[in-house]
């Protein structure tokens, strides 16, 4: 069987950590920021960490 490649758009978006978390940027932070407030934005800023089925879809996308 021959190897899996890595997919790239995801491999762009998601960072694995040495202790095999996935984090990822919050959604809904780039786009209509007039109508939301300061610390709601503030909590879009920096990364989250995605757990479940997701995440494991994820690492096998990545090869890890």
């Amino acid at each position: 069987m021959p190897k899996l490649k890595t997919h790239k758009g995801t491999k762009k978006r998601v960072r694995i950590t040495k202790n095999d978390k996935v984090l990822m940027r919050h959604a809904s932070g780039n786009h209509l920021l007039q109508k939301k407030s300061a610390s709601r934005k503030r909590t879009f800023a920096g990364l989250q960490e995605m757990t479940g089925k997701s995440a494991k879809n994820i690492k096998l996308k990545l090869g890890a």
